[in-house]
């Protein structure tokens, strides 16, 4: 069975304050994005990868490709104005078989967190990786606010998992503010999700601070 991770790779670096897009950042002498691609190649050598990418940067990554001695499969797809549109744009180059759509700058998934969402994707049409919440939570109205009870409620991360052809389908919508993520546009459509455990290190860099936090993560668990 075909094994896809698209790479989403299209924000930029504006939250980080920097010139280059975020997943081009070095940390420990080598750009995020293929950090985020070995924890994959650990996984599984037969992976197709999509990286869905804005075509002026796509030298860049052929650039350090061949630096590093790279041997991986990939196809480039090109970025879109949202989220969503780059998503859409890199399923058309997905056949049949399991497609994982993952965060380019979420470089420290783990292998436990990839065999989860394959496994119980075995018995269900899509699968998200969640963590427990830690912090107190309260929703906020116009009225106040009111405590909620957190273990109703879930961070979600990347690899989100699907069927090729039921994720496939469900692209064919048009694009909604309400998307946050691929499982919403899957749920959206009727289709069903299921959830497993993440892992805590599988955080989102964004932000200067997040930076900081993966070169420890780099030192300490990879």
């Amino acid at each position: 069975m075909n094994h896809y991770v698209i790479i989403v790779a299209g924000g930029s670096g504006k939250r980080m304050g920097s010139k280059l897009p975020k997943q081009f950042i070095e940390i420990n002498k080598k750009p995020i994005i293929f950090h985020t691609i070995e924890r994959f190649l650990a996984f599984s050598s037969s992976v197709h990868f999509i990286i869905a990418l804005h075509e002026d940067y796509q030298n860049l990554f052929e650039d350090y490709y061949k630096q590093w001695n790279y041997t991986f499969n990939y196809e480039f797809s090109l970025s879109g104005k949202e989220r969503f549109d780059t998503v859409k744009n890199a399923l058309e180059k997905v056949k049949e078989g399991v497609v994982g759509i993952h965060d380019a700058v979420r470089p420290f998934v783990s292998k436990e967190t990839i065999e989860n969402c394959l496994d119980e994707l075995k018995k269900s049409s899509g699968v998200v990786p969640v963590i427990d919440l830690v912090d107190s939570i309260r929703q906020v109205n116009q009225d106040g606010s009111i405590a909620l009870n957190r273990s109703y409620y879930k961070l979600v991360q990347t690899p989100q998992y699907f069927h090729a052809a039921l994720i496939k389908k469900a692209y064919e919508v048009n694009f909604s503010s309400q998307f946050t993520d691929d499982a919403s546009v899957f749920e959206h459509t009727g289709n069903k999700i299921s959830v497993v455990e993440g892992n805590e290190e599988n955080i989102k860099i964004t932000t200067p601070k997040d930076l900081v936090l993966a070169e420890y993560f780099l030192k300490s668990i990879v």
